[in-house]
Formats: structure tokens, C-alpha cells, sequence
């Protein structure tokens, strides 16, 4: 969650909502909150790979979990790409396509080679990420050009432009979900997926709100949302030009970190839905020495391989938000179901979460809500075509 998109919603969310920033990430924030807790009490009561694939699928029927399923693998697929070419914007910007490509293959090789060098190599970046954007804070708060009376709302906040900033930024918070769809990986998981989602969730909380805090102090809304390195000109604002090529080297890191926990849980969804015969059975193959979905690694990456070199970076991410809020809908619909005695949230969670989730998906950019929705309707048609 902690990845590329702190280092590069904060701009275009400014743009949108722009002295209502903090308002649209407090909105993501409470619709990413309900997702959390709907997708926490589903996968304590369904520990098994595919997240809300398979919880669509129990919940509210075989059709609802499919449209999750594809939701996801082609939602998540786009924040691959846009990760991987976040990755080359910041290392080659000349070359980012290329990089952009190499990333994804080396980052599905090490996922090939077994879950536990991906979770060790994604603690070691999280940690550097986290030490860096602390710092970050801490320069810009202290400087001397913070002035928090930039931090009032003015007339340039519409609810329209909120709405917009808050699905970019939940854009951002987007990630609990690949806990769910590792749940047969992951040790006693009724009791560690419950724990894990909401801590991760408040982590990622906390961090983001100093970081939009210190960046709205430091620079307002309107030179933020023209930075196309906010993160980077808060430190030269501040006075410390030095620290602006680290901050850009951990961008990049960060894009990385990203990018490895994403085709991790893409694939997973993608090998819960061949175990099902959704997708070819090819890819439900288990590597005899690895024990991961090799089969379902390498068409992910694959797929996002050729997306990463011939798309760009804005169109991935807003294809990719609508089609990740529509999963979390689905997930927050299949929580409503939940008995008292199935660990079932407080009715108003999912409630909310499914509600703000359909809001979020519509006050994206007209390009992403109509390219989302044609190709959720393949999805759809392919799935009655399959099933008569």
C-alpha cells in the first residue's frame, strides 16, 4: 500500500479537489476503511486464494464472483503496467518503456522463484520508503516556507473535484486486498488476515495524512498540483536540493515494491479462477519445487509486459481505479451477507463501502469509466457465452 502512489497522487488529486485535498483523502479514507474491514471479516471466514473472487462467489453466486475476479485481474493488471512505467519515469524517462518491460520481467522471476524472497524483499523496501518519506516530512514541516494556513478550505473545493481526488487517491490506498488473495499462503490465517488488514490500513493512513500535510504547508494546492515530482520539489523548496535525487531514487523503489506485491496478487486471482475453469486450467498449475502458480506468474507478466510498452501512464491508472473500486462494491455487497455468527461488520461498513466504491468509479475521468465499463461487459458476455 506504502508505494509508488504516495509519491504520485498527490499532484493530479490536488489538481482535482484542490484546497479540499485533505477532505478527498479523508474520503478515500473512510471508503478504503469499509473495504478493509468487509474484505478482513470475509477472508477470516474464506482463507483461500482469490479474495473476493471467491467471496462474490459464495456470497451472492457464481456470476458475481467472476465479475470480481475479472475486475481485479484486469484492474490490477493496469496498476502493474503503471507501476512498471512509473519505475522507468523516474530512472530513464527517454527509456521508460524499455525499463519499464525489464522490471516486470525481473520482478516475475523473483515471484516465480517463491512467496518468501518477495516478502522479504518488500520489508526491506517499505522500511526504506517509510524512513525516506519521514524524512521528507520532517524537512518540509520545519522549513521555514510552511505556512499552514494553506491548509483552509477555499472556494476552489468542489464536492465534484473531492469526489475526483478521493478515487485518485484511493488509487493510493488500494493494496489490503493482496492479503485476502494469499490466503492459503499464509500461516493461521482466520486469526493474521483480520489483524493484519486494518494495521496495515492505519499505517498507510497516518503516513499519507503527514505527507499531504507537509506537502500542502510547503508548496499550496495550486503549486502542488502543477509538480509533477511533489515530493521532490517539497525537499528543494525547503532548502535541502540534496535530498531531491533520493527522494526520486525511492520513487522508484517504491514503484518497485509495488509492482512486486501487485503481480503476486494478480496471479493468485488469476490461478483461483483457472482452478475454477474461468480461465484456461493451464494456468492452475503448481511448480512442484516453488509451490506458487508458475503458469498464472508468467501469463501475468506476460500480459503486463506488453501493456507496459505500448500504453502510457495516466490512461493505466484511471483504467485501473474503476476497475479495482468495482471489485471492492462487490466485496462490500458479499460482507453484507455475513451472519453475526460469520464475524459480520456492523451494517453501515459495507454499506458505505459499497455506496462510496460505485461514487468513487463514476467521478473518475469519463475516458477511464467508459473503457472500464466496455471492457466489464466483455467480461460479463464471455461469462454467459461460457455458461449458456
Amino acid at each position: 500500500m506504502v508505494g509508488a502512489g504516495v509519491f504520485a497522487a498527490f499532484g493530479p488529486a490536488a489538481g482535482a479537489a484542490g484546497s479540499g485535498l485533505l477532505v478527498g483523502l479523508g474520503v478515500a479514507a473512510v471508503v478504503a476503511f469499509c473495504n478493509a474491514t468487509s474484505s478482513a471479516r470475509l477472508a477470516a471466514v474464506y482463507p483461500q486464494s482469490g479474495g473476493t473472487y471467491v467471496y462474490g462467489r459464495e456470497r451472492l453466486g457464481p456470476f458475481w464472483g467472476y465479475l470480481a475476479g475479472w475486475a481485479f485481474v484486469v484492474g490490477k493488471s493496469a496498476s502493474c503496467a503503471a507501476m512498471a512505467l512509473t519505475v522507468g519515469s523516474y530512472l530513464w524517462p527517454e527509456y521508460k518503456n524499455v525499463v519499464a518491460v525489464v522490471a516486470v520481467v525481473a520482478l516475475t522471476g523473483l515471484n516465480y522463484c517463491g512467496i518468501q524472497k518477495a516478502a522479504w524483499l518488500t520489508r526491506v523496501v517499505v522500511a526504506f520508503v517509510l524512513v525516506l518519506l519521514a524524512i521528507v516530512v520532517a524537512v518540509s514541516l520545519a522549513s521555514g516556507s510552511a505556512e499552514f494556513a494553506r491548509l483552509g478550505i477555499g472556494a476552489d473545493a468542489g464536492p465534484g473535484g473531492i469526489l475526483r481526488a478521493a478515487g485518485l487517491l484511493f488509487f493510493a490506498f488500494a493494496g489490503y486486498a493482496r492479503i485476502a488473495t494469499l490466503g492459503e499462503e499464509v500461516k493461521d490465517p482466520r486469526r493474521t488476515i483480520p489483524r493484519a488488514v486494518p494495521i496495515a490500513l492505519t499505517i498507510t493512513l497516518i503516513t499519507y495524512a503527514a505527507v499531504a500535510v507537509a506537502l500542502l504547508a510547503l508548496l499550496g494546492p495550486t503549486r502542488l498540483a502543477a509538480s509533477p515530482d511533489p515530493l521532490a520539489e517539497a525537499v528543494r523548496v525547503a532548502g535541502v536540493p540534496g535530498l531531491a535525487p533520493v527522494v526520486r531514487v525511492g520513487a522508484a523503489i517504491a514503484a518497485l515494491g509495488s509492482l512486486l506485491a501487485l503481480i503476486l496478487g494478480v496471479s493468485r486471482t488469476t490461478f483461483a479462477m483457472a482452478r475454477d475453469r474461468h480461465l484456461p486450467t493451464a494456468l492452475a498449475a503448481i511448480h512442484p519445487r516453488y509451490q506458487v502458480p508458475h503458469h498464472a506468474e508468467l501469463a501475468v507478466g506476460a500480459v503486463v509486459a506488453v501493456v507496459a510498452a505500448t500504453t502510457d501512464l495516466r490512461g493505466a491508472i484511471g483504467f485501473s481505479s474503476f476497475g479495482v473500486l468495482l471489485y471492492y462494491a462487490i466485496a462490500n455487497a458479499s460482507a453484507w451477507t455475513l451472519r453475526p455468527d460469520e464475524g459480520r461488520p456492523p451494517r453501515m461498513v459495507p454499506v458505505v463501502g459499497l455506496v462510496g466504491c460505485v461514487v468513487l468509479a463514476f467521478a473518475l475521468p469519463w475516458t477511464a469509466v467508459v473503457a472500464g465499463s466496455v471492457v466489464l461487459a466483455v467480461g460479463a458476455l464471455v461469462y454467459r457465452l461460457r455458461t449458456g
